[in-house]
């Protein structure tokens, strides 16, 4: 065995969510190519060379979710909590969060994710200022609520059942599950990704597509591609980032820090506006 094996995935048997497209449709290719045994889930159609098994999930509906957990069964040894959608979708706040935290305790419960396993959650830069304390106290509340349904009608309840603050919460909940998750030998971890150029951005374009382009226009860069943002994702949860857990990578291009240091001043407003800074 070479020091860089430690980067693949050779005899690991993952789960992705969430990957018929986008970011989460790269990560799978990718784990495919790295030496995984890959079983894809979504609720959209999947077409993807290489895998093991394909799953239909709804990760708004929890019977739906525990189905797909006992179709899939077995060790676990990564699993990729890749699907999103945007404003304006129903139940975006299970989709986007509470579904994928069901499975994950359902995976953790059935002995699924042990000793060695690792999650990566693809959260977003929008969830950067998880950490300010007003968005833990008040999304503290929220992640206490354990069962998926009572939680989304909390959200709801509270003006919480949107894009931005269900990044936020993902964010917090990587973090905050960083130290008894490590117990259990689990780590976790995400990115968040500045704009990428998925299909689900492509029907956001104007919004999406459109943060920070007067920066890439200047720095000469284009928004990421998937597989740019898959490549850090699988990272973190490879055996090569044994030593990383509870972080949230931001994947932007540097346009965060290119505000809040100043060095790029038309980015500084924003950026310290979704980092909590202001």
């Amino acid at each position: 065995m070479s020091l860089f094996d430690l980067f693949r995935y050779d005899g690991k048997r993952v789960v992705v969510v969430g990957a018929a497209t986008g970011m989460g449709n790269a990560t799978a290719r990718l784990l495919v190519d790295a030496g995984a045994e890959v079983v894809a889930m979504d609720y959209a159609a999947m077409d993807i060379d290489g895998v093991a098994s394909t799953i239909t999930v709804n990760l708004a509906d929890k019977a739906s979710i525990d189905a797909a957990v006992d179709e899939c069964g077995g060790r676990v040894d990564a699993l990729f909590s890749c699907a999103g959608v945007a404003d304006g979708t129903p139940g975006i706040e299970k989709i986007n969060f509470l579904g994928h935290r069901h499975m994950i305790n359902r995976m953790l419960e059935a002995g699924m994710l042990g000793q060695g396993s690792a999650i990566g959650f693809i959260s977003s830069a929008a969830g950067a200022a998880w950490a300010r304390d007003d968005n833990q106290e008040v999304l503290g509340e929220y992640l206490a609520i354990e069962d998926m349904d009572e939680a989304s009608q909390w959200a709801i309840d509270n003006g919480k059942a949107d894009y931005f603050q269900s990044k936020l919460a993902v964010c917090l909940y990587v973090a905050s599950n960083a130290y008894p998750l490590l117990k259990k030998g689990v780590r976790i971890n995400a990115i968040m990704p500045g704009p990428t150029d998925t299909p689900l951005a492509q029907a956001n374009k104007e919004m999406w597509l459109g943060f920070g382009s007067d920066y890439r226009e200047e720095t000469g860069v284009q928004a990421s591609t998937p597989e740019e943002q898959a490549y850090p994702l699988v990272f973190l949860c490879s055996d090569a980032a044994k030593s990383i857990t509870g972080i949230t990578v931001t994947s932007d291009q540097g346009y965060f820090s290119s505000g809040i240091t100043n060095s790029y001043p038309p980015a500084k407003g924003t950026a310290d506006f979704l980092t909590g800074r202001y």
